[in-house]
């Protein structure tokens, strides 16, 4: 006998289930999330922003600790052989031929096997008309003073360019050449009373190019004028300035040694020059010309403390090589440097090591580092 009246006690009662309360609707708000910065951004960003970081440290820390100095002392001696020099070729000359003799285009059998005589000036000017590239390009390897000789009141580049559109080609391909043989001047060339001849030659018939408005097409010619017409007239310009660099260098930030090399570049360039356009095309070059009166400036200065090599006037403004001048000289007298050398001079020397090294960036965007480094920064 089971006792279920509990059972029947719970049937009874009135059961009360929970409801569910309706939830809210979620009102649409759309939205879009901010696109992430391109990779090419990130990457520029970062080009420009690591240098200036690099020199924050170095105005911390001006002079560098005692053990790196002893160990790049003991560096082995074929660690510190100059570096080879690498030379630029003018875009004009891509594809033109690379040693003497050897020519571009179609070459026949009877160019290659007769005997080689200088032509006479109408005959050259006879190729300009005719279009004859490849004559044009072996006077150009045996015998290039003749591109440069005027005859009555024209020279051959002079000669294409009055011919007209037609012939305009030719005057680029002249042009070139031009600049070709200013890119390939060797250093013991620059010294020989012949070089200096040719150079002056070479200024009026780049001058005559860019009177013609061929700067437009030839991207290196307003560079080629510049570094000829220093190279012809000599380093009493780039002395002249460099000891302007090396007072502002000694003031340091109050002197503003960038803007006052900036400025003599421009200056010099704008006489020269005198036309917007080609001031316009320039801004490479002036940048480089920048860069390069600092570090001669430099190393002037430092020439006041310490025995040691000069920087030759006539590295200046060709490519790097100002830099790998200095470089070298830098590293050869290290120890040197940081016994007599003054404080702010250790600490030029190390922001220039840091920024003008390398190829990533442009002349324009060191030059822009250096700027607010040298003349703005807090200085030392």
């Amino acid at each position: 006998m089971f006792n279920n009246s509990y059972i029947i006690s719970t049937l009874d009662a009135e059961v009360h289930y929970p409801v569910p309360k309706p939830r809210r609707c979620i009102v649409d708000r759309p939205c879009l999330p901010a696109r992430l910065p391109s990779t090419a951004f990130m990457q520029r960003e970062g080009t420009q922003s690591a240098p200036k970081a690099i020199l924050r440290q170095l105005r911390r820390s001006p002079s560098p600790p005692s053990d790196q100095r002893m160990s790049e002392e003991r560096m082995p001696e074929e660690s510190r052989s100059p570096r080879p020099r690498a030379r630029t070729l003018s875009r004009s000359s891509v594809g033109s031929t690379g040693t003497s003799g050897t020519k571009v285009g179609d070459t026949s059998p009877t160019t290659t096997t007769s005997k080689w005589r200088e032509p006479q000036p109408f005959e050259i000017f006879r190729a300009v008309e005719r279009k004859d590239i490849v004559f044009l390009m072996e006077v150009r390897d045996r015998a290039f003073h003749l591109l440069l000789q005027r005859t009555g009141d024209a020279t051959p580049l002079l000669h294409a360019m009055r011919i007209g559109r037609s012939h305009r080609d030719v005057a680029i391909l002249l042009v070139g050449a031009l600049s070709r043989f200013v890119n390939h001047l060797e250093d013991e060339d620059l010294q020989k009373p012949r070089t200096k001849t040719l150079l002056k030659a070479l200024r009026v018939n780049l001058k005559l190019a860019i009177d013609y408005g061929l700067q437009q097409s030839q991207g290196d010619l307003i560079a080629s004028f510049m570094q000829c017409l220093i190279m012809s007239e000599g380093d009493k310009w780039v002395w002249a300035q460099t000891s302007t660099v090396v007072l502002a260098l000694r003031a340091g930030t109050d002197g503003k040694p960038v803007q006052a090399a900036e400025q003599a570049v421009r200056k010099f360039a704008t006489k020269e020059l005198g036309k917007a356009t080609a001031i316009a095309a320039l801004e490479d070059y002036v940048a480089n010309a920048t860069v390069d009166l600092l570090l001669l400036a430099t190393w002037m200065s430092a020439l006041n403390f310490i025995d040691a090599e000069p920087i030759p006037s006539y590295y200046f403004a060709r490519d790097d090589r100002v830099y790998k001048a200095f470089a070298d000289r830098v590293q050869a007298n290290r120890s040197a440097i940081s016994r007599s050398l003054t404080k702010r001079l250790k600490w030029q020397i190390r922001v220039l090591e840091r920024v003008v090294e390398g190829r990533r960036m442009t002349y324009r965007s060191k030059m822009d580092i250096l700027a607010v480094e040298l003349d703005e920064g807090e200085g030392i």
